[in-house]
């Protein structure tokens, strides 16, 4: 019997858990250890931070569903791995061996790297967590009482791009249902060298839609933007030219700042010599497996993708869903493998399938592969974006819920974003003969 420890609940660590549980027996035990007791769906974020989701509605206990698949439960942050020994250390002094440890911790928040920033030692908000978000509709409310300027956008370092985008527009769509959109002033501060890069130098024609969305809607921007500090209703940013020199420095008035950090890898699995870079990331190979621990895998945000080229300003990749989930599947069929006393042949298909909602429309991109270059290069947009992200929303709780690993509705997107490629392109061309 082999004893599975996945270490972190979030949109990869609790699909590990279950397909580990249906893939690979019950003569094998599956535990999860996690900081918090709860998973949260973070792609709701956005919609929390204007009081359009509360936290009954995107938040899961996670005990009762594992418990019900006969997977174990620990509710604690886990101190340090000791990985020699195959040992997690949790906080309050008790450890977990494993014979395998998948990593799927998400990031650390690096609020620290930039003076004044983050939403409890600084002043901007943030939607990375159920907390954050709760506390950003509080300052949200606070803005629709005394209307002013809001700032939006991403540290230097910044590698999930795709939130600010939607919160930028959800906020714009909310400030407009309360009628409030013609006295407040809105500002997307990036550190990306263009509106629509994203992390990944663009995906199809992701910038000029996106530019063509910000204009229509009043939302001027700043790109190339390093943010040097942060005050109470000040923002200083450095607006850098393709050299990286400073051209231009800005000094910000705002009422509301919702600004992403970079990210960094959680400090237990960050001390582990040899199994990160130096920002903490999770180095893996082809299968998901560390090189240096072949009883260690990782998925998600926490491992190391270098970025897709230089820029001015640092710009991380972001690990999408659907990458995720490609990205989980391949471990758990390594393992099968590794139990049967074979070498891991399966790999992560490493493919960015992405849905951002607008508030009433949305915007969709494939990225396949996601570093260039690629066979599927596609942007677009519509309201079926607003009303697939909705879908998503609905269908990925109720599978947190019920504990299926199938991903039936990754699919669905996939020939869904295929279709609407399809009849983009007819609209241009017209149809073939």
């Amino acid at each position: 019997m082999a004893h599975i420890v996945v270490l972190g609940a979030g949109i990869g660590g609790l699909p590990a858990a279950y397909e580990a549980r249906a893939k690979l027996g019950s003569e094998h035990r599956v535990t999860v250890i996690n900081s918090v007791d709860y998973f949260q769906f973070v792609p709701s974020n956005p919609w929390v931070a204007v009081g359009w989701r509360s936290r009954d509605q995107v938040v899961l206990p996670i005990a009762p569903y594992l418990e019900r698949k006969g997977i174990e439960f620990i509710g604690r942050p886990a101190e340090s791995i000791d990985a020699a020994s195959s040992t997690v250390r949790l906080r309050g002094g008790d450890s977990v061996s494993y014979d395998f440890l998948i990593i799927t911790t998400g990031p650390k928040l690096a609020f620290d790297e930039v003076e004044g920033a983050g939403p409890h030692m600084g002043f901007t908000q943030s939607i990375c967590t159920i907390d954050h978000a709760e506390k950003c509709f509080e300052d949200f409310e606070a803005l629709c009482a005394q209307p002013g300027p809001v700032i939006i956008g991403a540290m230097p370092g910044a590698s999930c791009f795709g939130p600010a985008y939607e919160y930028t527009m959800i906020l714009d769509a909310a400030l407009r249902k309360r009628r409030l959109r013609s006295k407040v002033p809105i500002t997307y501060v990036t550190a990306e060298p263009y509106i629509g890069h994203l992390g990944l130098d663009g995906v199809g024609d992701s910038k000029g839609i996106m530019e063509h969305e910000f204009r229509d809607h009043d939302i001027r921007w700043i790109t190339n933007a390093k943010t040097t500090k942060v005050e109470q209703g000040r923002m200083y940013v450095d607006e850098l030219d393709a050299l990286g020199n400073v051209f231009k420095k800005h000094e910000l008035a705002f009422r509301h700042s919702m600004m992403l950090p970079a990210f960094k890898g959680v400090d237990a699995v960050a001390q582990v010599e040899g199994l990160c870079n130096p920002r903490g990331f999770v180095i893996v190979d082809e299968h998901q497996r560390s090189p240096k621990y072949p009883n260690i895998y990782s998925a998600g945000v926490c491992i190391a993708i270098p970025p897709v080229g230089p820029t001015p300003v640092p710009c991380g990749v972001p690990k999408t869903g659907f990458m995720i989930e490609s990205m989980v599947t391949a471990i758990v069929h390594n393992l099968e493998e590794q139990l049967a006393g074979a070498q891991p042949t399966h790999k992560g298909t490493w493919q960015a399938i992405c849905l951002a909602d607008f508030g009433t429309t949305g915007a969709a991109f494939a990225a396949i592969p996601q570093i260039p270059p690629r066979d599927v290069n596609w942007f677009g947009s519509g309201k079926w974006v607003h009303l697939a992200k909705i879908a998503f929303e609905k269908y990925f709780m109720r599978k947190m819920r019920t504990g299926n690993s199938e991903p039936i509705y990754e699919k669905y997107v996939m020939k869904l974003i295929g279709f609407k490629r399809l009849q983009d392109r007819v609209l241009r061309t017209g149809p073939s003969n």
